[in-house]
């Protein structure tokens, strides 16, 4: 059967170049003799894989020296709660920008560490806050964002000013689909199963001086950010097979042109969906152009039957998991990395053609 184009929010579409890669090394990695999964963790051979993996995601988003990349388990969820751990011992208090599913999760998980408050909560997910409707405490710990929200299908266009307060962003839908400022930021996260690879490997990006932050009495050590740094990501096993493969991802990456490069065809995609969505005449995308999103884009009939019918007709054209979040409803058409510019323009066809 041949391969569908897989518009699922995640665990997403992977780089077919990637999968062969993977799957001509699944039994035998470099000579080994062994599959990556099968690999001690302390071994040499994984230590330099495990390394140059590391040394390649500096590369592919420009990460000053003085901030430590730590490969982790537990995806963005685990890291509503180690976000307040390991920054809210500094002040005890911290801001949250509250503007779509996730974003709100993370402020409710960070409310039982300590005075955390909303500095800015439009309570309409479909767009994203103007600078002036932010307020940020100079007191605080930090402020959290979220920069991409799949549910909604918004994404921020700006970095929100924050002074000293460092910035801490979730970025699990939108890392490594632009150019980042990372020395704009004190903590960066995401999961891998949207950019990056395979469900189970959590990236984190924190800036040297944040690791000597006062931990939260009770902190597990797995979950500090200064004692991983201190044990290389390697506290526990790591998620071995999902850094074998995110290195994949970062060579295929390089060779696609780097994030900049991938940028202008995301953007590409987007612009294919969105503007068959507007011209369509049956389908509205509520979220405000300034706001929308280039990896999620949302959209719906109103009417539930119509929909439907929609989406049958896509799986038969090969494109599948199309539908939105039970919070929104209707059609959601993820285009990560990985989703070729054809995934995007099939479905702005039978978007054109469904009326």
């Amino acid at each position: 059967m041949p391969r569908v184009f897989n518009f699922s929010a995640g665990p997403a579409m992977m780089p077919e170049a990637v999968l062969s890669r993977a799957a001509a090394e699944i039994a035998d990695y470099d000579g080994s003799g062994m599959s990556v999964m099968e690999m001690s963790h302390r071994s040499k051979g994984y230590i330099a894989l495990f390394e140059g993996v590391e040394r390649k995601m500096r590369s592919a988003m420009s990460v000053p020296d003085n901030y430590k990349i730590l490969f982790l388990q537990g995806g963005a969820t685990l890291q509503f709660s180690a976000v307040p751990m390991n920054l809210l011992g500094r002040t005890g208090k911290a801001d949250y920008a509250v503007t779509g599913y996730f974003s709100k999760k993370a402020f409710k998980s960070a409310g039982m560490y300590g005075d955390i408050r909303a500095a800015a909560d439009t309570g309409n997910y479909y767009a994203i806050p103007e600078p002036s409707e932010i307020s940020v405490d100079a007191g605080a710990s930090y402020f959290h964002y979220c920069h991409n929200n799949t549910v909604y299908g918004t994404r921020w266009p700006f970095i929100p000013e924050t002074g000293n307060v460092p910035l801490v962003c979730d970025m699990s839908s939108s890392i490594l689909s632009e150019p980042v400022d990372v020395s704009r930021y004190g903590v960066i996260y995401a999961g891998a199963q949207k950019n990056m690879g395979p469900a189970g490997l959590t990236v984190v990006i924190v800036r040297d001086d944040l690791l000597e932050s006062p931990l939260l009495p009770g902190t597990p050590e797995i979950l500090s950010y200064k004692a991983q740094a201190a044990n290389g990501s390697m506290i526990n096993t790591p998620a071995t097979y999902g850094v074998y493969l995110l290195g994949l991802v970062l060579d295929w990456l390089s060779e696609a042109g780097g994030v900049a490069a991938m940028a202008e065809h995301n953007k590409k995609k987007a612009k294919l969906v969105y503007d068959a969505v507007d011209a369509s005449g049956v389908f509205t995308c509520k979220v405000e152009p300034r706001s929308r999103s280039i990896m999620n884009a949302v959209f719906s009939s109103g009417d539930e039957e119509t929909d439907a019918r929609f989406l049958k007709e896509a799986a038969a054209r090969d494109m599948v998991t199309l539908k939105a979040h039970r919070a929104t409803g209707g059609i959601r058409a993820s285009m990560y990395n990985a989703m070729p510019l054809e995934g995007a323009e099939r479905l702005a066809e039978l978007i054109k053609e469904f009326k």
